[in-house]
C-alpha cells in the first residue's frame, strides 16, 4: 500500500490553533444533521429500534474519508468540485451531476423549513406558514448581506444546537446493553423496508451536497484567510494544511454521526418501545416524545430542530449555488458583494424561495424528502467515483494526489454505497 505524498515541512510559525482547525469540516458535519436528516434517523429508530444503530458507526470512516478528499480537492486546486469538473471533464457529465443536486437540495430546503416551522409551532403556537416565511427570509438575507467572516462565525456557533440531541438522549431510558449489542453485532434483514432505510440513512449521512459545500468553502477560505494559497501554487503549506483538514473533518464527522446515533437511540428507546413506528417529520418525532419522555425532552428536541435548520438551510442553498455557479463559470463566493455575484446570490435566494413554496403545493414534502434521501444515495455513487478519479490525477492535484489508506477508504465507500443501492433495487423489483 502506497503512502501519502511527501510534502515540504511547514515553517516554525505555522502551528495549528483550535480556531484555525474548526472550520468547513465542523460546519459540514453539523449541517448533515439537518431537520430532514433528523426525520430519517428518527424513522430508523422508531421502525427498527436499536437495529440500525450500527449504520452510524459503520459509515463514519467512509464519510470522513470522502469529506477529507473533497476538502483536499478544494484546498489544492483553489476551486470547488464543480469548477474542477468543468475544467477537466465533459459538460454533459457536469450537468448530469449538478442538476440533480440542485433539485434535491431545493426539496430538502423546503422540508427543512417546514420542519423548523412545525417545531416552532410546537413551542410557541401560531401558524406554520408564517414561521416558514420568516425562516426562509432570514436564511436567504443573512447569506446575501452579512460579512463572510462574521457569517462563518455564526455557523460555527449554530453547531452547538447538536447538543440538544445528546441532552435528550440522557433524558430517556436507553437499554444500553441492547443498544451496544446491535451496534457491534447487527442482525441484517433482506426486507425491502430495511434495505431502503439503510440507503436513506447512507444517503443522508454521505450526501452529495456535503462534498460540494466543503470543497467550495476550502477554496473560499484561500481568498479570505491571509497567507493561504492554493496548494498547487504553494506546496510548502501542504503538510500543515492537510493535517488541519484531517483534524477538522474527522472531528466534524464524528460529531455528526454521534448525534445521529443519539437520535436513533432516543427514538428507539421511546417511540419504538411504545409502538410508534411511523415517523414522517422531525417535528412529529418531537411531538411524539412528549407523552413518552416528558415535555422537557420534547422541547429540547424541538429547539434542536430549529437550531440545526438555521445551519443546514444556508449550507444546502449555498452548496447548490456554488455547484451551479462553478458549472456555468459565474463569479461565486459568499465573500463577494451581491453586485459582484448576482447570479450566485440569486441562486441562493431562488433555491430557498422555491423550497419554501414546495410546501404550498399538492406535492407531499415528506414523501419527496424520503425519496430525495434515497436519490441522494443513488446519485452519490457516480459522484464519489468521479471524485476519486479526479483526486488521483497528478495534472489536477499535483503532489497532493490522494493515495494510500485514504484512497482505498474512498473507493470502498463508493463500492459499499453502490452495493446498498443494488440491494435495495433487487428487493424492490
Amino acid at each position: 500500500m502506497s503512502s501519502e505524498p511527501e510534502v515540504p515541512q511547514p515553517s516554525p510559525g505555522q502551528r495549528l490553533r483550535l480556531a484555525d482547525i474548526l472550520g468547513p469540516g465542523l460546519i459540514t458535519g453539523a449541517s448533515d444533521d439537518d431537520p430532514s436528516g433528523i426525520a430519517t434517523y428518527s424513522q430508523a429508530g422508531a421502525q427498527f429500534g436499536y437495529g440500525l444503530g450500527w449504520t452510524l458507526v459503520a459509515t463514519y470512516p467512509f464519510m470522513a474519508a470522502v469529506q477529507i478528499i473533497s476538502a483536499r480537492i478544494g484546498r489544492t486546486t483553489g476551486q470547488g468540485i464543480a469548477g474542477t469538473l468543468r475544467q477537466f471533464y465533459p459538460r454533459w457529465l457536469l450537468l448530469a451531476i449538478v442538476l440533480p443536486l440542485l433539485v434535491a437540495n431545493t426539496i430538502n430546503i423546503g422540508a427543512d423549513l417546514g420542519a423548523m416551522a412545525d417545531a416552532t409551532r410546537l413551542v410557541t403556537g401560531g401558524p406554520s406558514y408564517a414561521y416558514e416565511l420568516i425562516f426562509a427570509a432570514f436564511c436567504a438575507v443573512t447569506q446575501v448581506v452579512m460579512n463572510y467572516s462574521r457569517y462563518v462565525a455564526i455557523l460555527r456557533w449554530l453547531t452547538l444546537a447538536l447538543l440538544a440531541y445528546v441532552i435528550t438522549l440522557f433524558m430517556v431510558h436507553v437499554l444500553w446493553r441492547d443498544a451496544l449489542l446491535h451496534v457491534v453485532a447487527p442482525r441484517f434483514s433482506w426486507s425491502k423496508d430495511y434495505l431502503t432505510t439503510i440507503v436513506a440513512v447512507f444517503g443522508t449521512t454521505i450526501s452529495p451536497y456535503l462534498f460540494f459545500w466543503q470543497a467550495s468553502e476550502e477554496a473560499e477560505d484561500i481568498h479570505q484567510i491571509a497567507g493561504r494559497i492554493a496548494l498547487n501554487g504553494a506546496p510548502e503549506q501542504g503538510l500543515a494544511e492537510l493535517k488541519r483538514i484531517e483534524l477538522d473533518t474527522m472531528g466534524g464527522m464524528a460529531a455528526s454521526n454521534l448525534v445521529a446515533l443519539a437520535i436513533v437511540l432516543t427514538t428507539a428507546a421511546t417511540l419504538h418501545v411504545a409502538g410508534v413506528m411511523d415517523i414522517h417529520t422531525s417535528a412529529q418525532a418531537a411531538e411524539a416524545l412528549r407523552p413518552l419522555a416528558g415535555s422537557q425532552a420534547s422541547l429540547i428536541f424541538a429547539l434542536g430542530i430549529i437550531g440545526t435548520g438555521l445551519l443546514a438551510v444556508p449550507v444546502l442553498a449555498g452548496s447548490a449555488a456554488y455547484a451551479v455557479g462553478e458549472a456555468l463559470h459565474w463569479p461565486v463566493g459568499l465573500a463577494r458583494r451581491p453586485k459582484q455575484a448576482k447570479a450566485f446570490y440569486g441562486t441562493i435566494v431562488a433555491a430557498t424561495g422555491i423550497g419554501m413554496m414546495v410546501n404550498l403545493t399538492p406535492i407531499d414534502p415528506i414523501k419527496a424528502l424520503y425519496w430525495t434521501a434515497v436519490i441522494n444515495g443513488i446519485v452519490a455513487v457516480p459522484i464519489m467515483a468521479i471524485m476519486m478519479l479526479l483526486s488521483s490525477r497528478s495534472d489536477i492535484m499535483g503532489p497532493f494526489i490522494v493515495n494510500g489508506p485514504l484512497r482505498w477508504l474512498g473507493w470502498l465507500a463508493t463500492a459499499l454505497m453502490g452495493a446498498a443501492v443494488l440491494a435495495m433495487a433487487w428487493t424492490s423489483f
